[in-house]
């Protein structure tokens, strides 16, 4: 005689986000990019990367960190990941609102001109699809590296997002050329302003993918 299978409950539970702010030297009002970090990674490492990007410190740039933490090999620094594919779908609602309440607190406490352009590497670029689709973000642009559109938004058929950059590295083994084709050929049908950059990388930030992402803020978008 075998065991029944367990009955799975769920239950909300709440949980600590963070994130970091690098504000401008100059006067406000500025436009803000909000970055998503990769697997594995942490906001402290992300904002190293955008703070690299050409054009950056006319920018309020902000990086927010996955609210799953854990260790990494090394034991010695926290690291996050978005989800798992374990109550995936209760993960998504959950990391929406966290943004959502991210979105808020900057535009209540910091003075921003209504720009607003979202960035997301590797598993944090499809954070960054997700919110840019989402009604209550309306954002200028787009950038993504090194990660591909969510199913769930492609089984949507359509989507509505502002221009946007993608990029992947040609020796990227994770985001591949097929996973590329397919996302441009996605948003294109959609309607989306893209641009591509498919560089001499792997699945890492360049200074050749850096400097389209710079083009991107600086002509599509104007800091005023």
């Amino acid at each position: 005689m075998t065991n029944p299978d367990p009955t799975v409950k769920k239950v909300s539970a709440a949980t600590q986000g963070r994130y970091l702010l690098r504000l401008p030297d100059t006067e406000g009002p500025h436009p803000l990019l909000i970055g998503f970090h990769g697997y594995g990674e942490n906001a402290d490492v992300h904002l190293r990367q955008l703070e690299r990007i050409p054009g950056i410190a006319a920018w309020l740039v902000v990086s927010v960190q996955a609210l799953h933490w854990f260790y990494d090999r090394t034991h010695q620094h926290v690291v996050a990941s978005w989800m798992t594919k374990l109550c995936r779908e209760q993960a998504i609602a959950d990391n929406l609102r966290y943004i959502d309440r991210v979105v808020e607190e900057i535009l209540e406490h910091h003075n921003t001109n209504g720009c607003m352009v979202f960035e997301g590497f590797s598993q944090g670029a499809s954070m960054a699809y997700r919110v840019a689709s989402a009604i209550r973000h309306q954002s200028d642009g787009l950038i993504v590296l090194a990660g591909d559109i969510p199913p769930e938004l492609r089984q949507a058929g359509s989507l509505d997002l502002p221009p946007t950059l993608i990029g992947r590295g040609v020796h990227d083994e994770w985001f591949t050329q097929e996973r590329y084709d397919a996302d441009l050929s996605f948003l294109t049908s959609c309607g989306v302003t893209v641009e591509s950059v498919v560089f001499d990388g792997g699945h890492a930030w360049t200074d050749e993918f850096r400097s389209a992402a710079g083009k991107l803020l600086a002509s599509h978008i104007q800091p005023a």
